[in-house]
């Protein structure tokens, strides 16, 4: 004889039952029910006389009730994946089937009692709340056997962070998956709404975040912790949970969206979208909020220019822009196999943005004379620079050249053709920098800001608002930490970091490309904007972090000293600048010095000059003397600092 469990096995391994047995077994039950509740009020004797009147008047009864059933679709779902939707139509359908053998049974009885039983209402009722109750059960039953014999074969012990309506439409999803992937075996919360009385969602437990998590984790056999959607920055915040996660060696796995899962399309279940975190996930920051609407009126229909179009900051504004339905775009970068990524991007992504992708210099003034004047830009967004450290100090020449004349030719060419307004992508390096990349980009702002005063005064003929943005490192940049970090835990380690006590500042880029449009559109010129970057973070946090999310083991961290022009943490304002508020919490106005534009114009053509010499002491001697808060750290420049 067959085991019990051999049997489901081999139920399960079946395909589903067609909606007539369903109808079929459905109606069983509402006859079986009506001939026990007869016996039980009138007896066997009773029951024996009057069998099949009885059987005569409990078709027509059940008739009404197969109308109903096709009413609410009580046999179109598959009984393993029943939920409270389906018991709800079966209530409904057997309520209303109810209601309706009142009022056509005394009509019926007294036609012809020959063949129908007068029943009481009362006995009715009894009838049909039993074999609601027995088709529940039937169902209850079924998708029990499903889901504890079958359907978690295999499946993987989860947690759920979150008991809100995130957490609960996760677990059904999970729950609702074919086959499953993941066994719910309770939840985590800390929600100050709990009362002491609630211990249990979903048929789960809830457990507290204290110290004896880890130990139920590892009871348990947790294999993850799924972050319910809505619930990531709760979870951001709390370091001691991730710890304790971490430290029982449980994955943590984040669902970007739970979706409804529809029991009559199992396979649409499958649609958590859940993701292991990542490092980025983690990191302290508050979300962003911005006012796209104002950047579409200001942008829609305008003919807008982007430089460094192919880098990491560049595409995302490409982007963002290009979902705002300009008139035209024109994408300039020197890389050339970049830029054809972007070229079959915005084919793909915008083919109704008329994008006219360059591959060129910024630095080539006649290139880019004709450029300006063909296409006549209306707003200009400048991405392009060279910002790697290390690679800026050992290029001092090629970082004047690349940077200040690239920047100082696209912004004579925009006043000269009349662009409404001038972006200019800065850095936090160039506030009291320590590096050639970071004073080239403080001399980029000195000139565009004196050329926006200029105007205004009268010295240079133009309408240009020239608007400078300032914010630190972005995640997933191009030459960002992250990547090498997560390619050395890869390679087995050693995970370097340059000094213990180096600290950063974060962002998504895009949330940092958000920011600058808003910054940008909304700027009437001269301003610096300074981004409110949320908490720094220790590199070295950030090292360990990453290492404990690989699940590696004996992967060290080797601390290699700073690189040149390297600085322990990065400021968004010197000594003598103060900020104001702006339209946005987080963007804050830079008060800063006002240069003189004729001598910087002068200062700033005799250094491009000097880079055009290839001498890198002559040409950052002139840099430190344009920007004399410029003080060379752990460099060969710092010479230059003692004389």
């Amino acid at each position: 004889m067959k085991s019990f469990r051999e049997l489901v096995d081999w139920y399960f391994s079946k395909r589903t039952l067609p909606y007539w047995c369903i109808l079929i077994l459905d109606c069983f039950i509402i006859l079986g029910c009506s001939i026990v509740v007869y016996w039980f009020f009138f007896r066997t004797i009773a029951l024996v006389n009057n069998f099949w009147p009885l059987m005569r008047t409990m078709v027509i009864y059940i008739a009404v009730c197969v109308v109903f059933f096709r009413v609410f679709r009580t046999y179109t779902g598959i009984l393993r994946y029943s939920s409270f939707t389906d018991l709800l139509h079966l209530g409904l359908a057997m309520g209303s089937a109810y209601i309706v053998v009142l009022f056509i049974h005394y009509p019926l009885s007294n036609v012809d009692t020959r063949y129908l039983t007068p029943l009481a209402a009362r006995h009715l009722l009894v009838i049909f709340g039993g074999a609601t109750a027995l088709m529940w059960m039937f169902r209850m039953v079924i998708k029990s056997i499903y889901d504890t014999y079958f359907r978690t074969d295999g499946a993987r012990n989860v947690f759920i962070y979150g008991i809100r309506a995130g957490g609960i439409g996760l677990a059904k999803s999970i729950r609702g998956e074919k086959p499953a992937q993941y066994k719910l075996r309770g939840f985590i919360s800390h929600d100050p709404s709990l009362s002491a009385k609630q211990t249990h969602l979903l048929g789960e437990p809830i457990y507290e975040v204290d110290d004896d998590l880890p130990k139920v984790l590892k009871d348990k056999g947790i294999y993850a912790v799924l972050v319910a959607p809505g619930r990531i920055n709760e979870f951001r915040d709390d370091v001691a949970l991730q710890d304790y996660i971490l430290g029982a060696d449980v994955k943590i796995l984040i669902a970007q969206n739970a979706v409804e899962w529809d029991q009559n399309e199992p396979g649409k279940g499958n649609g958590a979208n859940l993701k292991p975190v990542s490092i980025e996930d983690l990191l302290p920051r508050d979300e962003i909020q911005v006012d796209l609407e104002s950047v579409r009126e200001e942008l829609s229909g305008k003919r807008v220019l982007v430089t460094g179009s192919a880098g990491s900051i560049g595409s995302e504004i490409v982007k963002q822009v290009a979902s705002f339905a300009p008139a035209e775009m024109l994408l300039i970068d020197a890389a050339e196999s970049p830029q054809h990524d972007i070229r079959l991007m915005m084919k793909q992504d915008f083919p109704g943005v008329n994008a006219h992708v360059v591959v060129t210099s910024i630095t080539k003034s006649e290139r880019m004379e004709h450029l300006f004047e063909s296409f006549k830009p209306d707003y200009v967004f400048h991405a392009a620079a060279y910002k790697h450290v290390p690679m800026m100090e050992d290029n001092p020449s090629e970082s004047v050249q690349n940077n200040v004349l690239g920047t100082k030719v696209l912004a004579d060419l925009s006043v000269k053709y009349g662009v409404k307004k001038f972006v200019m992508i800065s850095t936090d390096k160039a506030v009291n920098p320590t590096n050639v990349m970071g004073c080239s980009k403080r001399i980029c702002e000195i000139y565009v800001q004196s050329l926006n005063a200029a105007e205004r005064s009268g010295v240079v003929k133009g309408n240009t608002d020239f608007v400078t943005t300032r914010f630190g490192n972005v995640l997933g940049s191009n030459g960002s930490v992250i990547p090498i970090f997560e390619r050395q835990i890869r390679n087995g380690g050693p995970v370097t970091v340059t000094d213990p006590d180096i600290i950063r500042y974060f962002m998504l880029i895009p949330e940092a490309c958000k920011l600058v449009l808003e910054a940008g559109t909304k700027g009437r010129g001269g301003e610096i904007f300074v981004f409110d970057m949320g908490k720094p973070v220790r590199i070295v946090d950030l090292a360990k972090r990453m290492i404990q999310l690989s699940g590696a083991e004996d992967i060290k961290i080797e601390f290699t000293g700073l690189r040149e022009g390297e600085k322990l943490y990065e400021e968004l304002l010197d000594d003598k600048e103060n900020t104001k508020p702006s339209f946005h919490e987080k963007i804050r106005i830079a008060t800063v010095r006002e240069y003189d534009y004729p001598a910087v114009n002068v200062q700033i053509d005799e250094l491009i000059s000097l880079a055009g010499e290839y001498d890198d002491l002559k040409t950052v001697a002139m840099m430190k003397r344009i920007v004399p808060e410029y003080v060379s750290n752990n460099s060969a420049f710092s010479v230059l600092d003692k004389k």
